[in-house]
């Protein structure tokens, strides 16, 4: 569980309201229908507009990553690579069979699987990093479904808040019906802005910096793998992975 990301909502959420009742407002004042209508609606339709059906489907699966991200440590990793080539060292490549099968990351399961294949290392290298690259592009392109939301969100605040002028114009006549007009107005500006600006926003970049993560992770098991290939000894191996660490 990512606490910073769960906190940073709360503060989010306590700045935003607390400023609001420091104002004198209440509630009631930031909750307009039509407004959060014409903003959530309006910014969700414009994404999904863009974004194919399969881009849509993986940002719904990775949006969980903003408090509960992928657990790929870099020093844990090094140690397991560490561990497969003392390995292959003492029992040969074959020696991992075994441990590629009980591997629950598929990624380093199909490295594995490679070696144990006898696989040339320029062909691990070659299969690893095709795999590595759309990965990363795939989920690369899921966080751009939410940056696409916070860059419509403020536009269709500005939408919802002309709507509210039109809706006030047309009856200066009925000061009883200028209310909601104005609440439209503002309200809709507020819901776009904030929402691209407290949450989509740092959703998008939240998730770029997973991705940034777990590709750096991969690129250290595909040097780890075709290190252990060329038949690298563990303690240089060892040594060659540490420059991936922060």
């Amino acid at each position: 569980m990512d606490l910073l990301s769960i906190l940073g909502v709360i503060l989010a959420f306590a700045a935003l309201m607390g400023g609001n009742f420091l104002e004198g407002g209440t509630l009631e004042t930031l909750a307009n229908g039509p407004a959060a209508l014409i903003v959530f609606g309006g910014t969700i339709g414009a994404a999904m507009l863009q974004t194919p059906m399969a881009g849509i489907r993986r940002a719904l699966v990775i949006i969980r990553w903003i408090f509960r991200p992928p657990s790929l440590q870099l020093a844990a990793g090094i140690k397991k690579v560490v561990s497969w080539s003392k390995v292959a060292r003492k029992q040969g490549l074959l020696g991992l069979e075994n441990i590629s099968e009980r591997e629950q990351d598929n990624f380093s399961r199909k490295g594995l699987q490679l070696l144990v294949d006898g696989s040339d290392v320029d062909v691990i290298r070659h299969v690893l990093d095709t795999d590595l690259m759309v990965a990363e592009q795939r989920d690369l392109e899921a966080a751009q479904f939410y940056e696409s939301m916070g860059g419509y969100a403020p536009t269709i605040g500005i939408i919802g808040a002309v709507m509210g002028l039109i809706h006030v114009m047309r009856h200066l006549a009925d000061p009883s019906e200028l209310g909601p007009g104005i609440a439209v107005a503002f309200v809709a500006t507020i819901y776009g802005v904030a929402l691209a600006n407290l949450f989509l926003l740092p959703i998008a970049n939240k998730l770029r910096a997973c991705v940034k993560e777990q590709t750096l992770y991969r690129e250290l098991i595909v040097s780890g793998i075709c290190a252990i290939a060329d038949g690298e000894n563990p303690k240089a191996i060892e040594m060659k992975l540490s420059g991936f660490l922060r």
